[in-house]
């Protein structure tokens, strides 16, 4: 990611709509009921922290990791047990079989997907939602390069089980209409 994504983040991330602690991603709440009892959780792209902060609170030790250093002074406040680290995610190892848990929303590095793969261990869940090609009816200036093509998230993990899959236009947090997919996959057990 170049400095400049750096930047641009940075400066959004000083907004005073970023003061206090966001909401946890719905799609994370309302799946609940899926999160092992605790463990170690990835949040990639983690922002100010509004997912690490209920991951605490669900006795979860979390690793949050984004390029933005104004969204991580932020997260520390707001998700204090947490460890956060700046970092460039097209630089950034990640390492085997370390996660029961990793989380991946509003950001698309394919080239990352089968490193979650391997960096969950067995019996662990990835969590990832991010804009379709669909989006770009309302938003022209979003590349479709950063944006899934219909359908491609629901076959991106083919190891892997899908708990949940959706697809299509849904409410978001500020009450616009966005085109998302979105999935909730597990790592099988060595010697399924």
């Amino acid at each position: 990611m170049a400095q400049s994504d750096s930047i641009r983040w940075d400066k959004r991330y000083q907004d005073p709509q970023y003061e206090h602690p966001l909401p946890p991603r719905r799609l994370l709440v309302e799946n609940v009921s899926l999160l092992p009892k605790g463990g170690r959780a990835l949040d990639i792209a983690a922002g100010t922290g509004r997912n690490a902060r209920f991951l605490e609170q669900h006795g979860f030790q979390v690793i949050g990791v984004d390029v933005s250093w104004q969204a991580l002074r932020r997260a520390a406040r707001f998700a204090p047990t947490s460890h956060w680290v700046l970092a460039d995610l097209e630089c950034f190892s990640i390492p085997e079989c370390a996660f029961d848990l990793i989380l991946n929303f509003y950001y698309l590095q394919r080239n990352l997907w089968p490193v979650f793969c391997q960096a969950l261990r067995p019996g662990g869940l990835l969590f990832l939602e991010t804009l379709t090609q669909d989006m770009r009816l309302r938003r022209t200036d979003l590349q479709d390069c950063n944006l899934l093509a219909a359908g491609e998230l629901k076959t991106a993990f083919p190891n892997m089980e899908t708990l949940y899959h959706s697809e299509g236009w849904f409410e978001s947090d500020h009450g616009k209409q966005k085109a998302v997919a979105s999935l909730i996959a597990r790592r099988p057990m060595e010697g399924r």
